[in-house]
């Protein structure tokens, strides 16, 4: 779009020459050590929430860099493992834009959270019952408090967290925008389903359902057990349906599922999702609690469609019965028939896969996105705020 950008990060992984990183080993070893340094207080929380939780206590130097560079607007993302403090944000003099990848902003030391203390405020009396020792959410929500008393322009890849956001105590009238996290529609785009098959050694006279776990089965919010309720459902209608789980190697003892399953492992290459995506005829997402997964819209840009709960950043991937299924939140009855009316009719299924498609090209690709950002950039610096 003509913006001259340049993204700084902790650790620099792709190549890229306008990503900038640490450059000497003194200082990639002390980025690495820094989260390490904060272990101990951390650990000082007991908490049924396996999800991280980070404190972001320690000052950097980045917030220096950040003041005195040429740039304009800050654009702000996923800071934690220490990379900028709490106190630090709030030093920053260039306005800001803070994309929020997760809840963490809102919220305590929590990244993921089932509970309202984001919505109420942190008090003593509304902890709760599975966590103990130090209060590290109460003490960090308070010290976000403290700090962060001018409103920022926030972004969010979804509707869900814009409202969470909207509704929080913490950042409750600040300006946020809806802007999807993009994708290059050039490259991730429909492979013919039986050579896709061919390639994957997958059958190709059976529907296959697809989902992926990067650590969702331990994930209570990921929804796995639902997935498997709703399986030992659709078995029951469907009996030659199979499932194809990424991510994962089989486990020494597989469960039942109701259906044959096949496991890929971790898929280190995009062409090999694209594969994976073209191959499957539904991608099953049945996470609790989800903002926008890559797993959705990179499955609308190969022409799947996709079955979900509608709830959370969920109803932003799926237009129901347009681009797949949304199932009642966290019914696994419902999920099934979802599944169910994707492949109940043949001429159905190309129509749903034409249609996620086009989804995915008129609302992830780059330029879309892009352009929504520069937009966003310009009303900050005017002074002005970008809503919903």
């Amino acid at each position: 779009m003509g913006v001259d950008s340049r993204m700084w990060v902790n650790k620099v992984s792709s190549g890229d020459w306008t990503v900038e990183g640490p450059a000497t080993k003194i200082e990639k070893a002390f980025v690495s050590i820094r989260p390490l340094l904060v272990g101990p207080l951390r650990m000082t929380l007991k908490t049924g929430n396996p999800i991280i939780h980070s404190l972001q206590l320690l000052p950097s130097q980045w917030v220096e860099r950040i003041n005195q560079s040429d740039a304009d607007v800050v654009n702000l993302h996923w800071v934690q493992g220490e990379m900028l403090s709490i106190a630090d944000v709030a030093r920053i003099t260039k306005p800001i834009v803070w994309t929020l990848h997760d809840m963490w902003g809102f919220c305590g030391a929590e990244h993921v959270t089932e509970e309202f203390r984001w919505r109420d405020g942190y008090h003593a009396d509304n902890r709760p019952l599975y966590e103990s020792g130090f209060d590290l959410n109460r003490w960090t929500w308070e010290r976000k408090r403290k700090h962060w008393t001018k409103p920022m322009q926030i972004v969010t890849p979804s509707r869900w967290l814009a409202g969470c956001v909207e509704g929080s105590k913490l950042m409750s009238g600040w300006p946020v925008k809806v802007i999807p996290n993009t994708l290059d529609v050039d490259k991730w785009k429909p492979f013919d389903k039986m050579q896709a098959r061919q390639m994957l050694h997958l059958p190709d006279d059976v529907p296959l359902l697809l989902f992926g776990v990067a650590g969702g089965i331990n994930a209570p919010h990921k929804g796995y057990d639902l997935l498997l309720q709703a399986l030992g459902i659709l078995s029951k209608k469907i009996s030659e349906v199979e499932l194809v789980i990424f991510g994962a190697l089989a486990p020494e003892y597989p469960p039942d599922l109701g259906a044959r399953v096949h496991y890929t492992g971790h898929l280190h290459d995009d062409v090999s999702l694209q594969l994976l995506y073209s191959a499957a005829d539904v991608m099953v997402i049945p996470s609790r609690q989800d903002n926008l997964p890559n797993t959705g819209k990179e499955s609308l840009a190969c022409g799947t469609p996709v079955v979900a709960f509608d709830t959370c950043g969920l109803p932003d991937i799926v237009d129901h019965e347009v681009t797949g299924y949304l199932a009642k939140a966290f019914e696994p009855a419902d999920l099934a028939r979802g599944i169910e009316w994707v492949l109940e009719d043949k001429e159905r299924l190309p129509v749903l896969g034409r249609n996620a498609r086009k989804k995915a090209e008129e609302r992830f690709a780059y330029r879309v996105v892009a352009g929504e950002y520069k937009k966003v950039y310009e009303k900050t610096l005017n002074g002005q705020t970008s809503l919903m």
